[in-house]
């Protein structure tokens, strides 16, 4: 059988009107002569903050505040209560439907009460309350397709996990995979419709991965199948060359091969989150983004099967909030073990380090988790002169095909001294896929402006 993995964002199913539109664009999947998937976030507003998952956060805030977290979860299910008599037409897809999600918020009430007598919540407990939101959405959509008259399988994912392990590696990915595919092979025919939470791990699942967890559940599904395709769908009709609310002239990319993929996602464009990459990528599975609100749209294609473009580079990005921290030795010179006392303090803070430029006295690095810098400054000055500038930002060019056209980093440099922009710090990667360059973080779209421009000729 052939399968297509498709992973459904949280505002494209956050109405009735929404999780209609979806309900459509399986049934037309299916009617193509293919076996969908549907893997489904938590149900979200155009709003993040306003979304089940977000509610969920805000509930826990309120347990451990003693504040009222019943208030909470009791708007979170009148609003789903609301969503399921809009759009299960069925009586007893309904009845069914009700009575699975009036279960869910009764054991998570219980849960929250459990935890408020204990006062903490754990990782693993947090995973459990997060987890709540894709199970309510899965199981409504389930109904939604059934209702309908198209066989669905409803398969909560919270606890796959059985086995203990101690990181999200390849044996965690291997073990899931297996796990998964005996999960959908129970559901014989029909189409399984699976939450993106794949229970409690290690550490917790939000600090492991992050909320783009999701996405990542969706890849190790379409890798356990072997699907044809992985599709993501979004609110945007595919991977722009840059920001299209801050550059009017950005367009649609049919396909970017995966490195640049990456690249994009870690500098600062939402594309596809690194750990679902890799879970593709290794498979040999093509990713197509797709918008949820224009499905007759092709999309953007992630292949390693992609032409050769006339232009320097495929997209321009730019992350923002960034700081810059300098550590200056002379100890640094005809010394060894210097960057390793640099890269063991910041560890010992859990500072992540996006960029790194070494002179013989001087090692530059850009950090994102700014507000952990200023407790690891006390032990870098027993080593060294410190000095550090916020309010940076990183614009970074992007192309696989960067590495065989000569002069690209010159005319991105030009394009920012035309536009009077400063450049504080260089780099770029032996993969020749990316040239980053650190400019103030109040010229940020000016400089994605600029050297987009490079792009458009």
């Amino acid at each position: 059988m052939n399968f297509i993995v498709q992973k459904y964002g949280g505002t494209s199913i956050g109405t009735a009107e929404r999780l209609k539109n979806v309900a459509s664009i399986v049934k037309s999947t299916q009617e193509s002569g293919v076996q969908p998937v549907v893997v489904l976030s938590a149900m979200s507003s155009v709003i993040k903050a306003q979304g089940t998952t977000s509610q969920l956060l805000k509930a826990i805030d309120a347990l451990l505040t003693k504040g009222s977290y019943y208030k909470i979860i009791d708007e979170i299910e009148e609003n789903h209560i609301k969503v399921i008599k809009d759009i299960i037409t069925s009586p007893m897809a309904l009845e069914a439907t009700l009575q699975q999600v009036h279960a869910e918020f009764k054991s998570l009430k219980s849960f929250l009460d459990a935890l408020q007598i204990i006062g903490e919540v754990s990782p693993r407990s947090y995973d459990i309350i997060i987890s709540t939101g894709e199970k309510l959405a899965a199981c409504i959509f389930a109904g939604l397709l059934n209702s309908n008259g198209i066989d669905a399988c409803y398969v909560p994912l919270d606890t796959l996990i059985q086995e203990s392990h101690s990181e999200v590696d390849r044996h965690f990915c291997a073990y899931a995979r297996q796990e998964i595919r005996n999960k959908i092979e129970s559901c014989g025919t029909s189409i399984p419709i699976l939450t993106g939470f794949i229970g409690p791990i290690q550490g917790g699942i939000m600090s492991n991965i992050g909320r783009g967890y999701s996405d990542f559940t969706a890849a190790l599904i379409a890798a356990a199948l072997q699907a044809t395709e992985f599709q993501i769908w979004k609110e945007v009709d595919g991977i722009f060359s840059a920001d299209p609310n801050k550059v009017p002239q950005a367009h649609i990319l049919k396909a970017i091969s995966p490195n640049e993929a990456l690249e994009l996602s870690f500098y600062g464009s939402e594309v596809i989150h690194p750990f679902t990459m890799e879970q593709v990528q290794n498979a040999g599975i093509v990713v197509r983004i797709k918008n949820t609100f224009a499905p007759q749209k092709e999309g953007t294609l992630i292949t390693d099967s992609i032409g050769t473009e006339k232009t320097i580079a495929s997209a321009v990005t730019t992350k923002n909030n960034i700081t810059i921290l300098n550590v200056h030795s002379n100890r640094m010179l005809m010394s060894y073990g210097f960057m390793h006392k640099v890269f063991e303090i910041l560890a010992k803070h859990k500072i992540v380090i996006d960029l790194i430029s070494t002179s013989e006295a001087n090692i530059s690095m850009t950090l994102t988790n700014n507000e952990l810098v200023e407790n690891a400054i006390p032990e870098l000055e027993k080593i060294g002169h410190v000095s550090v500038h916020k309010n940076m930002s990183i614009i970074s060019l992007i192309g696989a095909q960067m590495h065989s056209k000569v002069g690209t980093a010159s005319l991105m440099f030009a394009a920012l001294k035309e536009a009077n922009i400063n450049i504080e710090m260089i780099s770029q990667g032996a993969s020749e896929i990316n040239i980053s360059c650190i400019i103030e973080g109040t010229n940020s779209i000016k400089a994605l402006q600029a050297v987009h421009k490079l792009l458009e000729t």
